[in-house]
């Protein structure tokens, strides 16, 4: 059976796309193309704004963004679809506006939930192609997993300080998935977030330009895409290179003898940083200290340190303390604790707090090594105590 007629052109929207349709690749026939497509850009942030913008202007008809939060100041340095006046305000939202102010002919489709386990394979089902544009690794995994069940091409990006990775997974084609190149995601709190290891903004523009361009090319049929292939992107150097991908036979996903085999939320928990938990079943006992356990909450925290026997120890950098702190702790950068052990009181109970509880975490179980037997982590950081406890704290 031919392919559907593909709908015509109005004069408005040859003349707005003629630049493209000059190109031999892609002429009236590729925009066309692009006008009946529908393309889901998951998350409304660093990669996923000049995804979204690329993807506007080059007239994709219909543009879904899937993104459940709100826009905070430190988004600004990178997330161009936003602006100061959008603080606030939901990404969805916001993005909507700055996309139709691109191109008005377009759809754009929100999906303020974002992407969860129970709804992920359905929504990916609308779509003809997915972009993964977020930046912790439960989401990356649920993207991966759900696109595969959907059998949908998905668009991979990462960013992480000055370096960056793109690819193109699409089982379709039998190429390789995520899980063939990184079958389990690291333990938690190995992998500094970007919230605590930070990110060059241009970096952002750069990986989501080529992943625009890759669904471009995929959504047209013009080139080659990056299947079977990792681009490594490393900006201090302006260094550009490719590593050959295959299937992996044993992977969890797509292999032989697949371990993931339906989409379950317990496997796609949060893993790359320590989150708070709001809910608290009991108070702690202060009379008891020892039976604290290695991680407490901040609501948790707030209870303890009114004690005197409780200390309070940010590990953050000078210039994050100099954004929000608390005033009654004790300020430690993590990279000075191993020659600073001794300014710590081993008769006292530790708390160890940072931005998310990632490197609070490790710094715990450090002082575990050197003999300290109270310590320890406050999940979420002082991200959640300001969202929970102290709403005056910047965040960042």
């Amino acid at each position: 059976m031919p392919p559907p007629k593909q709908e015509k052109l109005s004069p408005t929207e040859l003349t707005r796309y003629s630049r493209h349709i000059l190109l031999e690749q892609i002429g009236v026939e590729g925009q066309q193309k692009l006008k009946a497509a529908k393309a889901l850009v998951i998350g409304a942030g660093g990669l996923g704004s000049p995804v979204a913008l690329y993807l506007a202007a080059a007239g994709v008809g219909t543009i879904g963004l899937a993104d459940f939060d709100k826009v905070e100041l430190h988004n600004l340095q990178r997330q161009i679809l936003h602006g100061n006046s959008d603080v606030d305000r939901k990404k969805t939202e916001s993005a909507k506006e700055a996309l139709s102010e691109i191109n008005p002919l377009i759809t754009v489709n929100l999906h303020p939930e974002g992407i969860q386990p129970d709804n992920a394979v359905e929504l990916f089902s609308q779509y003809d192609i997915v972009i993964d544009g977020t930046d912790n690794f439960s989401t990356r995994y649920l993207n991966n997993d759900a696109a595969y069940f959907a059998g949908k091409p998905l668009v991979y990006g990462s960013i992480f300080k000055f370096e960056g990775q793109a690819s193109f997974f699409d089982s379709s084609s039998d190429g390789p998935c995520y899980r063939c190149l990184f079958p389990e995601p690291p333990p938690p709190g190995s992998v500094p977030s970007c919230g605590e290891a930070g990110v060059m903004g241009a970096l952002c523009g750069i990986v989501g330009s080529i992943q625009a361009m890759e669904t471009i090319k995929h959504l047209t049929g013009t080139g080659e895409t990056l299947t079977g292939q990792l681009l490594f992107i490393d900006t201090l150097n302006i260094e550009f290179k490719k590593l050959k991908l295959k299937k992996d036979p044993s992977c969890p996903l797509c292999g032989l003898h697949p371990k993931y085999k339906t989409i379950e939320a317990r496997n796609y928990a949060e893993l790359c940083e320590t989150k708070s938990d709001p809910k608290i079943t009991s108070k702690p006992d202060k009379e008891n200290m020892s039976d604290l356990p290695i991680e407490i909450n901040v609501l948790q925290t707030k209870e303890l340190m009114d004690s005197e026997d409780v200390l309070l120890l940010d590990v953050r950098e000078n210039f994050e303390r100099d954004i929000s702190k608390i005033e009654q702790s004790l300020h430690i950068p993590m990279g000075e604790i191993p020659n600073r052990t001794e300014e710590l009181p081993k008769d006292k109970k530790i708390l160890v707090h940072c931005h998310h509880g990632g490197r609070s975490a490790r710094v715990v179980q450090f002082l575990q090594q050197q003999g300290f037997s109270t310590v320890s982590n406050v999940a979420g950081g002082i991200d959640a105590w300001s969202t929970q406890i102290d709403s005056s704290l910047p965040r960042y």
